[in-house]
């Protein structure tokens, strides 16, 4: 019976990250074909987001002053503002052309311990409140899509040589992943 149980399990540890990740995929495939409308055309939503993209990055880079203009409004838009600029910001720290979580960095937690935490370093110094002594530094959390921002001093920040998508996602899964 135990090796009954043993199979299930290991069978369960094959299978479900693998299931999990195309019924998401199915999930997202199946969402943009009813968003845009299309039976009978599978993937034809998907095509269509990204052909949408690509355009948009396309006029974009064409007529910046367009889009400069656009963002100037909806950062002068009261509650719009917050939620806009914050979106950006973390689409520009992912993935603009000056990617902030490009510093994985150890920390040390407690003084006087030998226990660290992995995190990111967002900006070397913040003399923007007077404190050229702190680096900040992003811990994003285990198994989720969130973090916390501590602003440690420099001399306990230890750089890391392991690229960010590594760190991330031994981060991430708590650290299962392997680094």
């Amino acid at each position: 019976m135990k090796k009954i149980i043993g199979y299930f399990l290991r069978g369960l540890l094959i299978l479900a990250p693998v299931t999990i990740t195309l019924y998401l995929l199915l999930g997202v495939f199946n969402w943009l074909n009813d968003i845009f409308d299309i039976e009978g055309y599978p993937g034809l939503g998907l095509a269509v987001v990204i052909g949408l993209l690509t355009l948009m990055g396309y006029i974009g880079t064409q007529v910046r002053p367009f889009i400069v203009l656009g963002e100037r409004i909806l950062n002068r838009l009261p509650v719009v503002n917050i939620i806009y600029s914050s979106i950006k910001d973390i689409f520009d720290a992912l993935l603009g052309e000056e990617q902030k979580f490009n510093a994985p960095v150890l920390v040390k937690v407690f003084a006087g311990t030998e226990c660290y935490k992995l995190g990111f370093v967002t900006q070397e110094s913040m003399e923007g409140i007077n404190r050229t002594d702190l680096t900040a530094v992003y811990f994003p959390d285990s198994y989720n899509f969130s973090g916390e921002l501590l602003l440690v001093p420099k001399d306990s920040v230890i750089h890391i040589d392991l690229p960010s998508s590594q760190v991330m996602k031994f981060v991430v899964s708590g650290g299962v992943a392997r680094l």
